[in-house]
């Protein structure tokens, strides 16, 4: 993505990703989507905050895998229906699953956004990974004139 600094100065910023960190799934209790608390070494100087977040999404999934009440009415109604009734409500999985894109993009403008960090959603990489992408901003002419042809 590229950006003009200002009119004045002929330097533009670039952002690229400088390194992603990918924390696996843990699959030592089953097939239940949990992602591991065990982090790598390049993440020790953030370890509490990262730790905290990824907690938190074990905490939603676990909350979306819950069996109950709700989940066996919806299974009820969508086999009385020909799952004809999925066309018309939402899931209580699907309602979950949107709370924890809302709170991985809360936590990317509030905490990882200012820190240069981005957290990816882990339904974009198939619920295999939770992945963390440092962005480094540059200023680089040449590269804004190849990217955008100007």
């Amino acid at each position: 993505m590229a950006e003009k600094s200002n009119g004045k100065t002929d330097k533009l910023m670039i952002r690229r990703a400088d390194k992603s960190v990918f924390i696996q799934r843990d699959y030592s209790e089953g097939t239940v989507c949990r992602f591991l608390t065990k982090f790598p070494s390049e993440l020790d100087n953030r370890r509490a905050l990262l730790e905290e977040t990824v907690k938190r999404l074990n905490s939603y999934y676990v909350e979306a895998e819950k069996i109950g009440g709700q989940s066996y009415l919806e299974g009820c109604l969508a086999c009385a229906t020909a799952y004809i009734i999925f066309l018309c409500m939402e899931t209580r999985y699907e309602k979950v699953l949107k709370k924890i894109s809302g709170y991985i993009q809360e936590q990317n403008e509030k905490v990882y956004a200012p820190r240069g960090l981005l957290l990816t959603d882990p339904i974009e990489r198939g619920m295999r990974v939770v992945s963390f992408q440092r962005w480094r901003i540059r200023q680089d002419r040449q590269t804004y004139r190849r990217l955008t042809g100007d």
